[in-house]
C-alpha cells in the first residue's frame, strides 16, 4: 500500500469511521494507560483518541501506512516501527497495554501474533481489541462465511470470518470483557495475560 493508497483507504473508511467505528474506538481506548503498543496501527486513526497514556509505539508491517501515522498530530509521545506482529522486536514485559483495531483479520497467524503480544505485555497489563469477526448471530455468521471466499480473493489479506475471541483464549489470555456490536460482526475484547 502506497501513501496514496493509504489516503484512499482513509477516504473509503470515512463513512464507517464517522458512523459507528469512531465511537467504538473512543470507548475502547478510554481505559488505555501507560506505555502502549499498537499493533497494525495502519494510517494512525487511533492516535488522536489516546489520552492519559505515557507513550504509544505504533507498529505496522506496511511502511507507507506508517508514514501516514507520522503525519498525524498527537498530544502524546509516539514512535512508529515497521515490524511484523509475529516477531516483535521488543523486550519481554515492556508494555502496559497492547491495542489492536481491525487488524487481526489480516494477520496470517493470529495465535502466533497474540503469543508475541503476551510476551511483550507486562504481567498486570491489558490487551484491548476492536475487531470485525465472524458473525455472532445465525444470519451474520452465514453471511460472513458466505462472503469470505470472494472477499479474500478480491482483497488478499482480510478474513471476514475470523474467530478472534477464540484465538485470544488459545494464546493464553483471560477475557475480561467481550461485547458484540455492528449487527454481530464487530467485537470489542479486553483481556489480561
Amino acid at each position: 500500500m502506497s501513501t496514496k493508497e493509504a489516503e484512499q483507504y482513509n477516504r473509503g473508511m470515512w463513512l464507517l469511521e464517522n458512523g459507528a467505528l469512531r465511537k467504538l474506538r473512543h470507548t475502547l481506548l478510554k481505559e488505555v494507560t501507560g506505555q502502549v503498543l499498537e499493533i497494525g496501527a495502519g494510517t494512525g486513526v487511533n492516535l488522536p483518541l489516546y489520552s492519559g497514556v505515557q507513550s504509544v509505539t505504533a507498529v505496522d508491517i506496511n511502511m507507507p501506512r506508517l508514514l501516514g501515522v507520522t503525519q498525524r498530530s498527537a498530544a502524546i509521545p509516539f514512535n512508529a516501527s515497521c515490524t511484523d506482529a509475529h516477531h516483535l522486536p521488543f523486550a519481554d514485559k515492556q508494555f502496559d497495554t497492547v491495542v489492536g483495531t481491525l487488524v487481526f483479520c489480516s494477520i496470517p497467524d493470529p495465535i502466533q501474533a497474540l503469543t508475541e503480544i503476551r510476551r511483550v505485555l507486562k504481567s498486570n497489563g491489558r490487551l484491548f481489541l476492536l475487531e470485525h469477526v465472524r458473525g455472532q448471530g445465525p444470519i451474520s455468521r452465514r453471511l460472513t462465511d458466505w462472503l469470505h471466499p470472494a472477499w479474500f480473493a478480491l482483497q488478499g489479506e482480510c478474513h471476514l470470518n475470523r474467530e478472534t475471541a477464540v484465538a485470544v483464549e488459545q494464546a493464553g489470555f483471560n477475557i475480561e470483557r467481550n461485547s458484540v456490536h455492528g449487527w454481530g460482526v464487530l467485537q470489542m475484547i479486553t483481556a489480561t495475560p
